[in-house]
């Protein structure tokens, strides 16, 4: 092209975020004099892409929360179609977030812009009558090894790129990862995951604080580290040791955690953590997801695995009795409940495939636009 090639980039909460911030990088790479404007948040706007609009004021989890973001996100999609519209992009890359970005690629594609999609849209798990809602899209970019064949059998051009989180760098060695939090490096370490979304955290925080309460009761030697996000609040946490820093850290201290369902589950796969996974939205949400859901399980981990690698407790399940007494043996890595949990991430492990996910995006996405 002669002129710079200007693209669209939307992401619409903070691992999307950080997601579309790295395939930004890649493309600069590839191509040096592109433009890139964006929804989305800080990772994005460090990757050198001008932020439009911020992502921070639109993330909801839940059918029901997400009522109450409808008006802002009709009022976000007028502005992207009329610069749609207006030919000032030449790619628009979705990431994540179909709720909003599946009406964006409609709109995209109405203007003759062509689509990239990363991270597809769970439609495995609600059934496959929704994929017609992905004609709109030239390239779909997906990240979990079954959603290929998934998606190319009713018709989408699906590529499998691996998971982004192979690409992130080498955790420090779990005494190295203690000392940097404060812990002492020969006492066991148990890791709360409670989320990276407030509504997430308010309604994960009490039962996994009160899980850890009940595992310290039982064996006082345990250390206690959550990963906390600036966005949530946690209400007394006792001696239970935030940290706000990159979550990477706590799972390389971690003997064992509680894990949120979701992207969480693979974060511990991947550091050799074992787990309980818990989950709770709004009760009108759950109802309407239990009916739709096609898949038998909501852990990624165990999805991938095709089996229970780590056991789940959803709403009234997550009690702090059950969280504490599925985590205390994981604590202990000899224990089979732990060995067993570690001999299905090898697998999931496995299935993710090599790292160099963000740079496969950005090769589809110089394809679309050479």
């Amino acid at each position: 092209m002669s002129r710079a090639v200007r693209i669209y980039v939307s992401a619409g909460e903070p691992s999307g975020d950080a997601h579309a911030a790295a395939v930004v990088t890649a493309l600069r790479q590839r191509l040096p004099a592109a433009r890139f404007e964006a929804f989305g948040g800080p990772s994005l706007e460090a990757a050198g892409a001008a932020v439009l609009d911020r992502m921070e004021r639109f993330s909801v989890v839940g059918f029901v929360e997400a009522l109450w973001k409808v008006p802002a996100h009709f009022r976000l999609l007028a502005r992207a179609r009329a610069a749609f519209q207006a030919k000032r992009y030449d790619l628009v890359l979705l990431v994540d977030y179909p709720g909003y970005h599946l009406r964006a690629a409609a709109a995209a594609h109405a203007a003759g812009i062509p689509v990239l999609y990363y991270i597809a849209p769970q439609m495995w798990a609600w059934g496959a009558g929704r994929v017609r809602q992905l004609a709109t899209v030239r390239r779909l970019a997906v990240i979990l090894p079954f959603e290929e064949q998934f998606f190319r059998d009713h018709g989408v051009p699906a590529t499998f790129v691996g998971h982004p989180l192979t690409d992130r760098a080498p955790a420090p060695a779990r005494a190295e990862a203690r000392r940097l939090l404060g812990l002492d490096p020969t006492r066991p370490v148990l890791g709360l995951f409670p989320g990276s979304r407030a509504l997430e955290v308010e309604r994960l925080w009490p039962r996994f604080r009160d899980a850890a309460a009940r595992v310290v009761a039982a064996r006082p030697e345990v250390q206690v580290v959550a990963a906390g996000t600036p966005h949530a609040r946690y209400p007394h946490p006792g001696a239970i040791r935030i940290h706000w820093g990159d979550a990477a850290a706590v799972f390389a201290a971690a003997d064992a955690g509680l894990c949120k369902s979701g992207t969480t589950t693979l974060e511990a796969a991947l550091a050799d953590v074992p787990m309980a996974i818990a989950y709770r939205v709004n009760p009108v949400s759950f109802a309407i997801a239990i009916r739709l859901l096609r898949v038998p399980y909501v852990g990624l981990v165990n999805l991938i695995a095709g089996r229970e690698v780590a056991p789940e407790y959803l709403q009234g399940r997550a009690t702090p009795a059950a969280l504490a007494a599925a985590v205390l043996p994981l604590l202990d890595p000899a224990s089979g409940a732990a060995r067993q949990q570690r001999e299905g991430f090898a697998l999931v492990r496995e299935r993710l495939g090599p790292p160099g996910a963000a740079d496969r995006v950005a090769a589809l996405a110089q394809e679309l636009v050479g």
